[in-house]
């Protein structure tokens, strides 16, 4: 394992694959501490051994068992998860950062979605992708367009519903000074149909002296009444950015009726291909846009991602409707990349696509690691989903293959610290 330190961040408050977990509030906030500690106190002068420094004795705490209990997802009748604007109004707003602090994303959706069997996609090209924007509230000086899209997730079987989802826009606002408050408007001022005000602040500089105060950490989150507490922590904490280490909304675990349970393969193991319920990706992102329409979040796949479809087609969701800095930091991929937060370089890696020495991904991972400038960038960050090391059994070497593959890559730069999901616990060392 590395022997600086391998952090395994496991959900604060979902489902899971087998395992249901309910935190109580203190130790779920002690989860997110332990990610804003390590940044925050490099800011604070306070001394963290690196890579360099090791190898150190793991530290190991048993598991309380006490701690286990069940999620319930919030159903469609809550209105936090409601659609509310109408007709081509902006919704489930979101900002994810581009590569560098001079950059972000603006995404959002407009138009309804549709579940049924007969479905029809909107035309993406009869709403306009425009943001407007600047340092004052009035007026936004700046404007911004970018690109639409929709995706559809369809089953070639009888009795399951196909869905295609509101028109998707992603935008890419660039010129932006670091450390620097933007409010933001976005939607289509020709119809018009334009949100309101939002704001956002921009990344530090890259300089081995500048970090955000504050980076939450979460995986498996999932939309239970346990999101809802893990969210309202994270923003009573007020984080400058929140990385999601894969497992977002456990569509998966529904049928295409709305029918959902705990275990999917428990459940419904005569179903002729694993369904989900799409529905639950925009009620997460309607929930969700209060923390991200103002605090900046980037996302890598995890399992609950998958979701196979017609034409062996996979991640249509979760490729579609997050904007990733794939093209600014080299990749070809939703998959993988990476991006500079202050004096720390983060790596985005995907364990649901090839890793192989002779793969598309190793290749970039190779080429953007012998890019980075310790001296500009000092700290090294990892993340993907499942980990490489654990004793927990139902995953135990699960991911061994990529492991084997990239490991020595890693270790070869010196990463300072992984971050991952997937276990539903929190496994240190």
């Amino acid at each position: 394992m590395f022997p600086n330190l391998f952090l395994s961040f496991f959900s604060l408050c979902s489902n899971g694959d087998s395992l249901i977990m309910a935190f109580p509030k203190p130790f779920v906030l002690s989860l997110v501490s332990v990610a804003i500690f390590l940044l925050h106190a490099v800011a604070s002068g306070i001394k963290i051994p690196s890579t360099l420094d090791g190898p150190f004795e793991p530290v190991t705490v048993p598991f309380d068992a006490n701690l286990r209990g069940n999620a319930v997802d919030l159903p469609e009748s809550d209105p936090r998860v409601q659609r509310r604007v109408k007709g081509f109004e902006p919704e489930q707003i979101s900002v994810s950062l581009s590569s560098h602090y001079d950059s972000v994303w603006i995404s959002w959706i407009t138009g309804e979605s549709q579940i049924g069997y007969n479905v029809k996609p909107l035309d993406p090209k009869t709403v306009l992708s425009v943001v407007r924007y600047g340092n004052l509230r009035y007026p936004l000086m700046h404007e911004a367009t970018g690109y639409s899209l929709v995706y559809s997730q369809l089953y070639p079987f009888e009795g399951l519903q196909n869905y295609t989802s509101g028109i998707i826009h992603h935008v890419r606002l660039t010129g932006l000074k670091p450390s620097t408050l933007y409010y933001y408007r976005c939607g289509d001022p020709s119809l018009p149909a334009m949100s309101k005000i939002y704001s956002f602040r921009t990344m530090p500089v890259s300089h081995p002296s500048s970090y955000p105060d504050k980076i939450a950490v979460v995986g498996d989150l999932g939309l239970t009444y346990n999101t809802t507490t893990t969210i309202s922590h994270l923003i009573s904490n007020k984080p400058d950015l929140v990385l999601l280490v894969g497992d977002v909304t456990y569509a998966n675990l529904y049928l295409t009726n709305g029918t959902g349970s705990d275990c999917y393969s428990c459940s419904f193991p005569q179903t002729p291909i694993h369904e989900t319920y799409q529905p639950r990706w925009d009620y997460w992102g309607r929930f969700m846009q209060n923390l991200v329409s103002k605090v900046p979040i980037m996302v890598v796949e995890g399992n609950h991602e998958i979701e196979a479809q017609a034409g062996s087609q996979t991640f249509s969701a979760y490729s579609s409707r997050f904007a990733f800095p794939s093209e600014e930091s080299g990749s070809s991929s939703t998959f993988y990349y990476s991006f500079n937060v202050g004096g720390i370089h983060f790596v985005m890696l995907g364990a649901y696509i090839a890793y192989n020495r002779s793969a598309d991904q190793y290749k970039w991972l190779e080429r953007d690691l012998a890019s980075v400038d310790r001296s500009i960038t000092p700290w090294l960050v990892a993340a993907w989903h499942p980990p490489w090391y654990s004793s927990y059994q139902a995953h135990y070497r699960e991911v061994e293959c990529m492991r084997v593959a990239m490991e020595e890559l890693l270790y070869s730069y010196g990463v300072d610290i992984v971050f991952n999901g997937h276990l539903l616990v929190i496994w240190t060392s």
